[in-house]
């Protein structure tokens, strides 16, 4: 495959091993698409990345193919430009309707390729702000505070103080550190940006981790510590992917809904939760 030979290309290391990111190697604001990389399932310098390699990498993570695409190809659509609005955008709906409609999660530059000609991306560039990151991040900086990319020590310490237990973190822990750092960014951040499309990616992400590396109401400690101190995928604590079935859109949906509500209705704590589909 051609991932598996990329990956044994730029580095001795076997795809699946992990090594910790080294200086000069290109990192995003996603943990878990960070770990891949780390693990050699992603080119481990962060740079060239393909589809066809993230799609791997949501497999490795028990993705089903649909969720994996969903994804995965709209990012590697060109970004858009906010002065495109014009009669070319009626010619794109009527060519290429999946272009039209996910235009605004693309994230590659214009015209860019690797050697080979093939659509890449750089694992930074997943940090353009309001695509797929959010402010109100659990372990990362607002976009307007300066840096929204590097994991932040003192945020991934509270991440993993949140659990009321100390063993694992249940979906009331998330919620309720989710809360804290809304109230917090509020406070730190007046240009902060955090409703409907960012809240509901927020609360994808938080299933997604509970879906994955839980049983989708809690998700131990140790897991979470792999995944977001170290940018590891914690096998060397017992994890392992789904064996009977993959994750599935709706089964997602409803468990990031359940979150979501969690989260409102508007009240005393509460964050700003609209209707919306990210």
């Amino acid at each position: 495959m051609a991932s598996t030979s990329r990956a044994q290309q730029s580095s001795p290391l076997h795809r699946g091993e992990y090594a910790p990111v080294k200086p000069g190697d290109l990192r995003g604001p996603c943990p878990a698409i960070n770990a891949l990389a780390n693990h050699g399932y992603l080119p481990r310098d962060g740079r060239n990345v393909r589809a066809s390699e993230i799609l791997d990498g949501m497999n490795q993570y028990g993705l089903g193919r649909f969720l994996g695409a969903m994804f995965t190809h709209p990012i590697f659509l060109e970004q858009q430009q906010k002065d495109s609005q014009s009669t070319s955008s009626w010619w794109s709906l009527i060519t290429n309707p999946f272009a039209y409609a996910f235009a605004p999660f693309g994230m590659r530059e214009k015209g860019q390729k690797d050697s080979d000609g093939l659509s890449c991306l750089n694992l930074d560039q997943l940090a353009l702000h309001n695509v797929i990151e959010h402010d109100v991040s659990m372990t990362r900086l607002d976009a307007a505070q300066g840096d929204n990319n590097t994991p932040q020590p003192d945020l991934i310490a509270d991440l993993l103080a949140s659990s009321s237990n100390g063993k694992t973190m249940t979906i009331d822990d998330f919620v309720g550190l989710c809360k804290r750092r809304y109230e917090k960014q509020k406070q730190d951040n007046p240009q902060l940006d955090f409703q409907g499309m960012q809240v509901q990616s927020a609360c994808t992400e938080v299933a997604l981790v509970l879906k994955v590396f839980g049983n989708g109401k809690e998700v131990p400690v140790d897991y979470v510590k792999a995944l977001f101190q170290e940018g590891r995928i914690p096998r060397n604590e017992g994890w392992s992917k789904r064996k009977w079935w993959t994750l599935g859109l709706l089964e997602l949906n409803v468990l990031a809904s359940k979150i979501k509500g969690l989260l409102g209705p508007p009240g005393e704590g509460a964050l700003p939760v609209v209707d919306a589909v990210h």
